[in-house]
């Protein structure tokens, strides 16, 4: 079966939806005309496929919905393009960690039912590469848990990828979580624990590991929801992270939008979700339990993984660091070759940075560039 090109999407991610999901996410919403196929598309798929979430919820009432957490979980935090990613699979080859995988981001109504057939489906037909950063991709692969949120729950920020003009909407509501009504904060809330309920079940973890920035602006939720949880936040040179979010979602946006949105307006977005995420982060980080938190400047991390690694495991007090070494040494080499985008900035994202995001260049101690 040909690999899809994922700039080429006949469908968008949604069509994994609960069906009851779908209809509350676009509801009201505008659907430009030239996305009108897609859309029905997806919808048609959607109903399709959410006839097995009657089982799907008959299984995990059976076998997921009792376990109990028997550690504290563990949250990678970061805004987009700081290195989430590469931590997350480093730390993934601790078999003592569970997470959300790729598969689960997109079947949310057969998490536990039918995986060897949508897997197999899935495989054959998805990128061997992130068509963003050329980093591996494959079905079991760790990836970040908004994917999943946005076909289990409403409140979602990753809604902005289908409806791009409601970005700054969403970020208050889904990703500060300052407008939201407590109908949809008990809903995320019960979603969210299902769904590590369930990644913990699928991979066979005993501590669950999260890599996904919106958490970034959550850290409320999350401790209220887990008192005890430890944090790593990721930052990294301002400037990078400009150029690498314009780029990433730029490129992941058009295969996923139902409605267009103008290359001046992404960037806007981009600049004051980085300020409020920041912002929100910063005032909330106060609420985690001393010792529960380590910040790491990601070009530190890069620079020397492996030791980078043991570091976060102390400081955090995570245990059998040395039974995960093998494999995470193992995996730190396998990556040396890794091609990354280089960045040469341009006098634009120079000023743009330097007068928006100047407290962050300052905070972290990066040289500031004048242009």
């Amino acid at each position: 079966m040909a690999k899809l090109d994922f700039n080429k999407l006949p469908v968008t991610t949604l069509f994994g939806s609960r069906w009851s999901n779908f209809q509350n996410a676009t509801k009201g919403k505008k659907i430009d005309k030239e996305y009108q196929t897609k859309y029905a598309l997806t919808k048609g798929l959607c109903g399709l496929l959410s006839v097995t979430h009657p089982i799907e919820n008959r299984i995990y009432k059976k076998k997921v919905e009792q376990l109990e957490m028997k550690n504290d979980p563990v949250f990678i935090l970061g805004h987009w393009r700081s290195g989430t990613t590469f931590v997350h699979n480093v730390l993934s080859k601790d078999k003592n960690f569970g997470y959300n995988t790729t598969y689960q981001t997109i079947f949310s109504s057969a998490m536990l039912f039918g995986q060897a057939m949508f897997k197999s489906v899935m495989g054959s037909v998805m990128p061997d590469k992130r068509p963003t950063d050329n980093m591996e991709l494959n079905v079991d692969q760790p990836q970040e848990e908004e994917f999943a949120l946005s076909n289990l729950t409403t409140a979602s920020f990753y809604n902005f990828w289908f409806f791009p003009q409601d970005t700054l909407e969403y970020c208050e509501k889904y990703l500060l979580m300052n407008d939201i009504s407590e109908k949809e904060r008990a809903e995320f809330r019960r979603e969210f624990q299902r769904l590590v309920k369930t990644a913990l079940y699928n991979t066979s973890g005993n501590t669950f590991l999260s890599k996904n920035p919106p958490h970034t602006g959550r850290v409320n939720e999350i401790i209220e929801l887990y008192p005890n949880a430890k944090f790593i936040y990721l930052v990294r040179n301002p400037y990078t992270v400009f150029e690498s979010t314009r780029s990433f979602f730029t490129n992941t946006i058009q295969p996923l939008k139902f409605q267009n949105i103008s290359h001046h307006q992404l960037e806007e977005n981009i600049i004051e979700v980085y300020k409020r995420l920041y912002n929100k982060y910063e005032a909330d980080k106060a609420l985690i339990p001393e010792g529960n938190l380590i910040e790491v400047r990601f070009e530190d991390f890069e620079a020397d993984a492996f030791n980078q690694t043991a570091e976060i495991y102390k400081t955090l007090n995570l245990p059998d660091f040395e039974k995960a070494a093998p494999a995470i040494k193992d995996y730190i080499g396998e990556k040396k070759g890794h091609k990354k985008t280089r960045y040469d900035y341009d006098k634009q994202t120079i000023s743009k940075v330097n007068e928006n995001w100047a407290f962050a260049i300052d905070q972290w101690g990066y040289e500031k560039i004048e242009g």
